[in-house]
């Protein structure tokens, strides 16, 4: 490899690295003390770089919070809706699923960066916008897939995937992170959410299982 392509490379990992150290940085600094309270200057200082440094990235706080929002759930979708479409073990890819998506969902850190977007995109609708296709919107296209093979294999009785998606998800937190949002209460422990997906998923397959 040329001594050229071998420099780019490592210029561009280095690149890639000390954004990923701002990100760090600025999810610190954010979680503790939310979108209005936090500055510029702490999350260079929590990041480990100078202000100048921080400018060369992120134009001003709004751009370095929505490109936060994008990452982790991104990265969080991406997790969790890793779904292999000819597995034919419905109920087991579900409950999996299903548990995966609620206790992630239910991290205190999760809530606390949903509440910090709703309290933003009054102001700022593009924050809204990019949690909602980063995360939740990727989340049902990638169920939705999983979905239409299972309907094509003759598993599932489904006319609207995308809309089915959206129905097993909901099931699965049915109040548990409205709850938590509004600190109506405490998170719900492993045997509550056991119980909670296993209902979600009886309750799907009742609606959307094969006839019999």
């Amino acid at each position: 490899m040329a001594q050229g392509a071998v420099l780019e490379r490592s210029q561009a990992q280095h690149e890639g690295d000390k954004r990923r150290q701002i990100l760090d940085g600025a999810r610190t600094v954010f979680l503790s003390a939310g979108f209005d309270g936090a500055s510029m200057g702490e999350i260079a200082r929590a990041a480990g770089v100078s202000k100048g440094t921080l400018y060369v990235y992120f134009e001003n706080k709004e751009d370095l919070f929505e490109a936060l929002i994008i990452q982790e759930k991104t990265s969080l979708a991406e997790a969790l809706f890793t779904l292999d479409a000819g597995d034919p073990d419905v109920p087991g890819v579900l409950a999996r699923l299903g548990t995966s998506f609620l206790t992630e969902m239910c991290r205190p850190e999760h809530v606390s960066v949903v509440r910090m977007v709703i309290g933003a995109c009054e102001k700022f609708p593009r924050f809204g916008l990019a949690f909602y296709e980063a995360g939740p919107a990727c989340g049902v296209e990638r169920l939705s897939g999983y979905l239409d093979a299972q309907v094509a294999a003759g598993r599932l009785r489904i006319a609207d995937t995308e809309l089915a998606a959206r129905h097993f998800l909901h099931l699965c937190q049915a109040g548990l992170l409205t709850r938590l949002l509004f600190g109506a209460g405490g998170i719900a422990d492993a045997a509550q959410m056991r119980h909670q997906v296993d209902e979600a998923v009886r309750m799907f397959l009742a609606g959307y299982g094969p006839e019999r």
